[in-house]
């Protein structure tokens, strides 16, 4: 079914309750394990529905902020959502304490029955104001983004409509287009301040109406980590630290050697060639007709895919007034379908956003069958690794987006991943200081996040921005706000895709084969075990991420740097 022709009708929780509640009792009642199967899938059905129409209220009321229908319909789920997360940690608690548990964990498999352990810690009904607050909460900022109107060379521009004249040529026009910016934030920096000091607090105060010191522990479990804990993460960082730091420094040396440029400010950085950024070429059209050349080159399996999104229009790419920033894939599980948006603006990024987006798309394609649901989709970091991986497997057809600049897309892909690391290592650790800390004051965040720049981006220069000059960069990250403790999934995704970028320079097929069995793994075991399936490194291991740093590093000063002036 075509994406617009799917209809919305509100779950209004009263009805809910009641389905819900006759089919919680028919499994309670169940004297069977296999009866109370067959009641599970019920229940499971139920559940199926609610999340399709709640979030195909979320991609309408992304595509358009401004419409007032789904604007209400989002704020109805916002306000709900804790009450159907209740009943749904009530057939958990059922689930958990059956009699014919062992029997069940045969047919459901163990790694059910430890994420529910995982999903009852993190809830109790005592904290289902303070969730639909903290839901409140995340939409205003949400809004608040989406509510930009810059003008700028003679249009009116969201943010990220604003983010291509980044790329300008023109030192002045990428200084003036940052200032734009800086001075939106700047305007509504209070409310920014407010917005997330009252999150961090009904964030707080929820872990210790749980129990626990403070935020961090439950934010871990609400990311669900079932098989790192919070001193290997550390590591982590601290290898990014030694490892990816210094060859980032380096890798903004060459840029500022390439451009001529002394200091390089950071209204340079998006700028990695004298004579310009690659640039996607042709209509948003050619480019999902080239996606499409791409994608049934690329395996059978991603030719069927893409041709189901095309086919049932489940994309929304452009950028316009009134959308929400950012990109995302979602899923309508009724229909067994993806839903990809993004706010494409003319840049090397849409083609990198198109290509990350099929990478989570097309995973949940491959494991939309998995049984039970929960196994769809594994835990974050993971999903991450389906969408970085798809970047680099997307390669050989890059000549189809850029010509004859593939190779500079290339250069500036695999830079732009050691890059992030070190900047989404700073992401995550300033929000361990702040959740230990919930009584910083906005100053002192500010201050906090200066201090991880000298760290983890030594040398950035402002050149006295009035916004991000004085520690304000996190507040346009909207992970942040939104998905407290999600961002070192990027990073420990990166390097899994770097692994699979370091094999395919090798063996190409054996890599995709494991990618492929990656995707239809879906969530059926943990991060680390999935890896370990498929035959790839934790990035927990002192010398994955060395490896392949050394090995990208390698392919990056192997470029002719006169080809890239």
């Amino acid at each position: 079914m075509k994406f617009h022709d799917m209809p919305y009708t509100r779950v209004d929780y009263d009805t809910y309750r009641v389905d819900f509640e006759q089919a919680l009792d028919t499994f309670t009642k169940a004297g069977s394990a296999d009866a109370q199967l067959e009641a599970a899938k019920a229940v499971f059905k139920l559940r199926d529905t609610l999340w399709t129409m709640s979030r195909l209220c979320f991609i309408r009321h992304t595509v358009d902020t401004t419409d007032a229908f789904y604007a209400a319909e989002n704020d109805y789920y916002d306000e709900t959502n804790p009450k159907f997360d209740e009943l749904n940690n009530r057939f958990y608690k059922a689930l958990d304490a059956s009699p014919y548990r062992a029997e069940l964990e045969k047919t459901l498999g163990s790694l059910l029955f430890q994420n529910i352990g995982i999903s009852l810690r993190s809830f109790d009904e005592k904290i289902m104001g303070d969730m639909a607050e903290e839901n409140r909460l995340c939409s205003t900022y949400q809004k608040l983004i989406a509510s930009a109107q810059i003008e700028f060379d003679g249009k009116t521009l969201n943010l990220s409509q604003l983010g291509a004249y980044f790329e300008s040529l023109d030192r002045t026009v990428r200084k003036a287009a940052m200032a734009k910016r800086s001075a939106f934030f700047l305007a509504h920096q209070e409310e920014l301040d407010t917005i997330y000091d009252q999150l961090v607090h009904v964030r707080d105060k929820q872990a210790k109406t749980l129990g626990f010191a403070n935020y961090t522990p439950l934010g871990y479990l609400r990311m669900t980590r079932n098989s790192y804990t919070r001193k290997q993460v550390e590591a982590f960082r601290h290898l990014v630290k030694t490892e990816i730091v210094p060859i980032a420094t380096e890798l903004r040396q060459k840029q500022k050697t390439r451009l001529g440029l002394d200091p390089l400010y950071f209204y340079d950085e998006t700028l990695q060639f004298a004579n310009g950024n690659p640039k996607p070429q042709g209509t948003p059209e050619e480019i999902f007709q080239n996606g499409q050349k791409m994608y049934r080159e690329l395996s059978e399996e991603t030719g069927h895919f893409f041709d189901f999104m095309l086919q049932n229009e489940l994309f929304d790419a452009l950028g316009r007034k009134g959308k929400a920033a950012g990109g995302y894939c979602d899923e309508l599980v009724d229909y067994k379908a993806p839903f990809i948006f993004a706010n494409f603006n003319g840049t090397f990024d849409d083609i990198s956003t198109l290509t990350h987006e099929a990478g989570h798309a097309f995973q949940f394609y491959m494991s939309r069958d998995n049984f039970p649901p929960e196994y769809r989709s594994p835990t974050l970091e993971s999903c991450e690794i389906h969408s970085m991986s798809m970047e680099f497997f997307t390669w050989p057809w890059m000549n189809l987006f850029f010509g004859e600049n593939a190779d500079r897309y290339r250069y500036m892909h695999l830079g732009g991943a050691l890059l992030f690391l070190p900047y989404g290592c700073a992401v995550d650790e300033f929000q361990h200081i702040v959740y230990d800390h919930p009584d910083m004051t906005p100053d002192e965040r500010r201050a906090a996040w200066m201090k991880l720049e000298e760290t983890y981006q030594p040398g950035i220069q402002y050149d006295g921005d009035a916004f991000f000059g004085k520690g304000g960069r996190w507040q346009r990250q909207s992970h942040i706000y939104e998905r407290p403790f999600y961002y070192i999934d990027y990073c420990l995704a990166q390097t899994c895709a770097l692994e699979f970028w370091a094999l395919m320079q090798k063996d190409r097929k054996t890599a995709w084969q494991k990618y492929l069995t990656l995707c239809k793994l879906g969530g059926k075991d943990t991060f680390t075990g999935l890896l370990g399936q498929v035959g790839l490194d934790t990035p927990f291991d002192a010398t994955c991420l060395k490896t392949v740093a050394g090995a990208a590093k390698a392919f990056i000063d192997g470029f002719d740097e006169s080809k890239l002036q």
